[in-house]
């Protein structure tokens, strides 16, 4: 196993407090129901810089800078006690300022190689480069909404981050790693001074803050039982998701209708596990999607608008289905899977979560993960676009977090037009599900390891 050595951890905190705005964000439906998920971990590897360049110094600087934009990310989770009712609500609190954890660690025997290994297998040591391992969001109480782990390599360094999932989603965090990178590159905060701008509470009808059952809150950290994972990296280039695209056209023969690359390599992916799963035909396998909603709302939000704006809508099909019929049968189910976020489901969704208050248990002990599919990040995010100033990256990986059932995280790949997926299946459901896939010569036309 990789020796990983921390060499200092500190907090960062905004340069300058009293702009922090003093908001206090509180918190919605699809906030609370991801309480008992973990902080989601992303990172970034780079090439080396050059000692000279002090980067770790540069790192810290500009991050403070960059809260003073994204305030959000020093502030803390807030938990109160309504006593009258014998419920609890949760609100981000932006003006108690707690700053953003910042770790500065050492691998000196992991090169870029490893990272990048021609199968597209990664090493079980790599979940040793990411912060805030085994925290959940309802764990930001005490703990920074923001981890930052710099990991100086061999031959290059490795910037990963977990972040809490009710202070922001994939598109709000991702602006801000961009924000950050061109602060820390320019060394300034020139065009960055649009304030930012906050969700709010946008649904009429609906009381805040929620109050939630005591009964449905846990706040003692879970012993988990440890499930083993295999992770793998696939590669679609943009030649393997037109020939999907193609082969779904055909089968459906739907000129009017517009298959998107995502929705593509989702449904071959979908379709290929399930055949090698080992499930019974009979049973349902689900395919999760957490979706952006800003513009799906009415009126809608601003793209721009930072917060957590994701909605999970979820697909289903018996194994039998998924194995018998054509990609495109796979593929017309996470289509419509996505035309159903709409502003109207939405708001019912929002208020059937206030008149109940459950919030789901998606950890090992839960069957929730089971037979399902949970995809989570987006093409779309410029992962690639953030230059801190010795380079941009040269590939993008997800942590552990939530590695239940099989999770499947989507990446833009670094040639134009192509998808990357890491995928962290839990061995537990489907031990040989990976050897299999790799075996199907059908299956891996469209798809490379890397």
């Amino acid at each position: 196993m990789a020796d990983v050595t921390v060499i200092s951890s500190s907090i960062i905190q905004p340069g300058n407090i009293d702009q922090s705005g003093q908001a206090k964000i509180h918190l919605t439906p699809s906030d609370l129901s991801i309480l008992y998920l973990d902080y989601t971990q992303r990172g970034l590897l780079f090439p080396k810089p050059d000692p000279e360049t002090r980067f770790i110094s540069r790192l810290k600087s500009s991050l403070s800078t960059a809260l003073e934009i994204y305030f959000p990310f020093a502030g803390r989770l807030v938990k109160v006690n309504n006593h009258e009712d014998n419920t609890v609500s949760f609100y981000i609190d932006c003006d108690d300022i707690l700053g953003a954890k910042f770790v500065h660690a050492i691998a000196e025997s992991v090169s870029v190689s490893d990272f990048l290994q021609p199968s597209g297998s990664v090493p079980e040591c790599f979940r040793l480069f990411f912060p805030a391992n085994g925290l959940r969001n309802i764990d930001g109480l005490p703990e920074p909404l923001l981890d930052i782990q710099v990991t100086e390599m061999k031959d290059g360094v490795f910037i990963s981050f977990g972040y809490n999932h009710l202070v922001a989603d994939g598109a709000s965090m991702w602006k801000f790693i961009q924000d950050w990178s061109k602060i820390c590159l320019n060394g300034q905060r020139e065009k960055l001074d649009q304030p930012l701008v906050l969700k709010g509470w946008f649904l009429d009808r609906i009381d805040f803050p929620i109050h939630i059952p005591v009964s449905e809150i846990e706040t003692e950290k879970a012993t988990r039982g440890e499930r083993s994972t295999k992770e793998r990296v696939f590669h679609f280039t943009k030649r393997n998701i037109s020939d999907l695209k193609a082969k779904v056209n055909v089968e459906i023969g739907k000129s009017d209708l517009k298959i998107s690359s995502l929705q593509a390599v989702l449904g071959h992916l979908w379709q290929t596990i399930a055949r090698h799963g080992g499930l019974n035909r009979e049973e349902e396998m689900r395919c999760m999607l957490a979706a952006d909603f800003r513009q799906r709302l009415n009126p809608p939000l601003e793209k721009e608008c930072f917060g957590n704006l994701v909605y999970t809508v979820m697909a289903t099909a018996t194994v039998g289905e998924l194995q018998d019929r054509g990609l495109g049968s796979a593929v017309l189910r996470v289509s419509k899977m996505l035309r159903s976020l709409t502003n109207e489901n939405y708001r019912t969704y929002a208020e059937d979560w206030v008149r109940n208050c459950k919030i789901p248990r998606i950890d090992v002990r839960s069957k929730m993960g089971d037979n399902s599919l949970i995809v989570s990040s987006s093409p779309w995010f410029e992962v690639y676009d953030n230059d801190f100033g010795w380079g941009k990256p040269i590939a993008v990986r997800a942590g552990p977090a939530n590695g239940i059932g099989g999770k499947l995280v989507v990446f833009r790949g670094i040639d134009e037009g192509s998808i990357d997926v890491h995928a962290i299946l839990t061995l537990s459901l489907w031990s040989d599900v990976l050897v299999n896939l790799l075996d199907d010569v059908e299956s891996m036309e469209n798809v490379t390891t890397t």
